[in-house]
This record gives structure tokens, sequence and C-alpha cells, in this order.
């Protein structure tokens, strides 16, 4: 049990977006959460997998082919 719990406003600032967001993670069940009485808390982990779930990988630019072929 070493995860830390942030609250909403925590995750908001982690996050750099407006209280709003985690919020909307929360109600539309995207993210784990606990709740502690009527408190929300979200592990510190779950963050970080939601973080890397949703992380889009740069694509490879293809090597350009010359309508020709090979130069000389």
């Amino acid at each position: 049990m070493s995860d830390r719990y942030l609250s909403v406003v925590q995750v908001a600032e982690l996050l750099g977006t407006t209280v709003r967001f985690p919020r909307r993670l929360v109600a539309e069940r995207r993210i784990r959460y606990v709740k502690v009485g009527t408190h929300v808390r979200i592990p510190e982990s779950a963050v970080e997998e939601y973080i890397a779930a949703n992380t889009v990988e740069p694509v490879r630019p293809r090597a350009r082919r010359s309508r020709f072929g090979r130069a000389a």
C-alpha cells in the first residue's frame, strides 16, 4: 500500500488541466478511483496507467521513393 492517493485537484495539477477533466474521468469510469466517505481519491499509479494508455507514439516517416527508381 505504498501508492499515494491524490485528490481530484492534485490530479488536475499533475495533468495540467482543470478540475473538470479528472472529475469527468471518474464519472465516466475511465480511471481507477477510491471513495473515502464522500471524497474521491485517485491512486498515483492509476494516473500513470492512464497516461501510458493514452500516449500516442510518433510515426517513423517512410523513406521516399523516387518515381524513377534509383539515382545513378
